[in-house]
């Protein structure tokens, strides 16, 4: 590609998105390095429709880093609670308060800095660097694969290394230097209106005249892949322990999905149990449990990015005298629930259920 090519691509990136972008989002406008990250926090894996509502309850709840800093754990957990992806909440916190404790509550100014902080990779870094300080970092995440591989006609997979490393130098080729933050913003909201995954806008297009995936009718064939996504299905049978208006919870604590979270007695196993064989498992013999107490009360299925969460609910009375059998966790009134962070699945059920008031 020569330079004639790049400047026509970058030109008509960026008149676009001068005259006829009208994606409103509230940290587009932002300037604040402190809600720039966390608004690319909170959208990393997320859509950004998803994700409005949270940054909007983040920036009100905590308008400045120092006030996120200072924050309890559980209640940012509350807040972040259906997102999912939970380390990011946890990278979140923790940069906080190396910023507001190690760097007296300022930002990082640099790339170099800001790359360095836990949960901030290359995207985000380029994307806080340009957005905040206009500095000339190209952004290269999913919607810019897409955008480039389909226009430039690039088959090489974006989850290569070779790949990577390709479009990052594309990328920073075709970045105006004097105005990273409006390119980066143009392209990135270019993938996502108009250069879709499915049903891609393409008359819509200030690109289409000379995009090669248009041109040679492989638009769906592109970006391309080369790694296909292993699912596990996990299986979760939860035993919600009741006793007088309250529920039985504990905290998940060990470094899997839903760390820091809170959930119902689990037992996990390798295949769906029906009632029968759950009262056999090894973690609940213990309890001895009477099967005509343990009801059946609904399953789910939670997809996440590389497993399958199927949970299956019971419901169990327990007497007072049998209350203290369950080991370490908490007995909580059902109209406090949601002073707690649970994974999105047993929200669902608990919210179904109406044990939150």
């Amino acid at each position: 590609m020569n330079k004639a090519q790049l400047q026509y691509f970058t030109k008509q990136l960026l008149q676009w998105h001068s005259v006829d972008n009208d994606r409103s989002l509230p940290w587009k406008e932002e300037q604040d390095p402190y809600k720039i990250w966390l608004s690319e926090i909170i959208l990393q894996q997320t859509r950004a429709e998803q994700g409005l509502p949270y940054y909007l309850n983040f920036t009100t709840a905590y308008p400045t880093i120092n006030k996120l800093a200072k924050a309890e754990d559980e209640e940012v957990f509350r807040l972040w609670q259906g997102l999912g992806y939970y380390n990011r909440c946890r990278n979140m916190l923790a940069t906080a308060r190396y910023i507001a404790n190690e760097l007296k509550g300022k930002f990082p100014d640099n790339y170099n800095d800001i790359v360095a902080l836990k949960g901030v990779g290359p995207y985000t870094a380029a994307a806080i660097a340009s957005f905040a300080y206009g500095l000339p970092h190209a952004v290269v995440d999913g919607n810019v694969y897409r955008v480039l591989s389909r226009y430039f006609g690039i088959a090489t997979p974006i989850d290569s290394t070779e790949g990577k490393k390709e479009f990052t130098r594309l990328a920073d080729q075709l970045l105006d230097k004097s105005n990273s933050a409006g390119y980066n913003q143009a392209i990135m909201d270019l993938g996502a209106t108009v250069c879709k995954p499915a049903a891609p806008l393409c008359t819509e297009c200030p690109l289409q005249k000379k995009c090669f995936a248009r041109e040679k009718g492989v638009i769906k064939d592109l970006p391309v892949k080369s790694k296909k996504l292993k699912v596990q299905t996990r299986y979760f049978h939860y035993i919600l322990f009741t006793n007088k208006g309250k529920l039985w919870i504990h905290k998940r604590t060990d470094k899997d999905i839903w760390q820091n979270l809170y959930e119902p007695f689990l037992v996990e196993h390798s295949s769906p149990l029906d009632k029968q064989d759950l009262l056999k498992h090894e973690l609940l013999k213990p309890l001895k449990l009477k099967g005509s107490k343990m009801i059946p009360a609904g399953s789910s299925s939670q997809r996440l990015t590389h497993r399958v969460i199927e949970s299956h609910f019971y419901i169990y009375q327990l007497e007072d005298a049998d209350t203290e059998v369950l080991g370490a966790g908490l007995w909580v009134e059902s109209g406090e629930l949601d002073k707690f962070a649970f994974p999105k699945s047993v929200v669902s059920f608990l919210e179904k259920k109406s044990y939150f008031y």
